[in-house]
């Protein structure tokens, strides 16, 4: 369901439309946007709801989509989060900078994250 109260199925389609985008010029596949897209449907089905908002379809992009590639996930939570300022960058940057701080794993496989842990 949109915002204006219009109800549209769900289109693994159109999530893969809207990603593609903030995904330009990364290295992300179509086949990394398909089983996006697939994990974003089971997120939805999940929820055992037969209608559900436009923004929790949202939602359950910007998880998988923060693991897939962090530069794609800050594009689409700029628009989809309506980052209007610095300060809305720097939080999330941030954000992602303190989860990997926290996560081992992901900065022992990131070497962004391994530059970051060293005081970049």
């Amino acid at each position: 369901m949109k915002r204006s109260g219009v109800t549209e199925p769900f289109s693994r389609e159109k999530v893969m439309s809207g990603v593609r985008k903030a995904c330009q010029g990364r290295p992300v596949t179509d086949a990394d946007l398909a089983l996006l897209a697939q994990s974003v449907e089971e997120a939805v089905r999940q929820t055992g709801s037969s209608q559900v908002d436009a923004n929790d379809i949202g939602l359950a992009i910007l998880g998988p989509l923060r693991d897939l590639d962090e530069v794609a996930y800050l594009r689409f939570a700029s628009v989809y989060r309506a980052f209007d300022s610095l300060e809305d960058f720097e939080s999330a940057i941030g954000q992602l900078r303190a989860d990997h701080a926290t996560d081992p794993h992901r900065a022992a496989t990131d070497p962004e994250s391994a530059s970051d842990t060293l005081g970049r």
